[in-house]
């Protein structure tokens, strides 16, 4: 669904740079190949809308490396963080950003019942 216009996507480079690194480990595990992967990156770089980060917001999290996270959604005027690992994100609320798992963010778009 990305692409579609039915929601904002944003990344920056160390986004972009996690992103495939936790991609390229997992494969063999995953029915892409490296080509495959690197396309699809591509493609998310070409429809998000690419932040610099000027401001950091560190420390704010437990784990440092979520700390980017909260860095984008600030840049991009953000108002989600899509994750596996809401728990990680306890206290965003507070910069009026909220965590959704995958599943919690497409019935919130209504792309699921």
């Amino acid at each position: 669904m990305i692409g579609t216009g039915r929601f904002h996507i944003a990344v920056s480079v160390p986004l972009v740079v996690e992103y495939e690194s936790v991609a390229k480990r997992q494969l063999g595990e995953i029915n892409l190949t490296e080509q495959e992967i690197d396309d699809v990156l591509d493609y998310v770089c070409h429809v998000a809308d690419r932040k610099r980060i000027f401001f950091l917001w560190r420390p704010f999290l437990r784990d440092s490396k979520d700390d980017m996270l909260i860095e984008l959604a600030m840049a991009s005027q953000s108002d989600c963080i899509v994750t596996h690992n809401v728990r990680h994100f306890h206290g965003i609320e507070h910069l009026g950003i909220r965590a959704q798992t995958p599943g919690e963010f497409l019935k919130h778009i209504g792309a699921i019942s």
